[in-house]
């Protein structure tokens, strides 16, 4: 069996590459910076929306009623603390983190030895996985669809 592929305007081809690789870089750094923004948008609906099921107390100073979360729930919002310091960081041009600053953050996602974890910053990032792939799809093409 035998297979061939005929190229016709290779010059052609060859040029609009090059075009395309100074042309998407602007749009691949919105892309990373829009992406990162989706996983914080994802973090704080884990946080805030989630239905928790864990043990409901009463707090003082200012007193409430709170359920917390469940094990393998995303922690349930309290004083809003942990939402406010979910943050989006431009590190260069082409690297964006999603950080969150609350002291107790790292606890909460991976646990400790007295509490089992209560993710929310890994679970965004794999919901927000299939919205960036195909925002970075949709991009791309219009970006090649104006060059050719």
């Amino acid at each position: 069996m035998k297979t061939e592929i005929k190229v016709t305007n290779i010059n052609k081809v060859l040029a609009s590459f090059k075009k395309l690789n100074v042309t998407m870089l602007p749009d691949l750094q919105d892309i990373i910076k829009g992406g990162a923004q989706t996983i914080r948008t994802e973090a704080i609906n884990l946080i805030q929306k989630g239905a928790k099921s864990g043990r409901t107390y009463k707090k003082y100073n200012p007193s409430r009623t709170h359920t917390a979360s469940a094990p393998g729930q995303a922690p349930a919002s309290d004083t809003g603390n942990l939402v406010r310091n979910i943050k989006v960081i431009q590190v260069n041009q082409d690297v964006t983190q999603v950080a969150s600053g609350a002291r107790y953050s790292k606890e909460l996602e991976f646990g400790t030895s007295k509490m089992r974890a209560r993710p929310f910053m890994f679970p965004a990032y794999k919901m927000s996985q299939d919205k960036i792939l195909k925002a970075t799809f949709l991009r791309v093409v219009k970006v090649i669809e104006g060059i050719v």
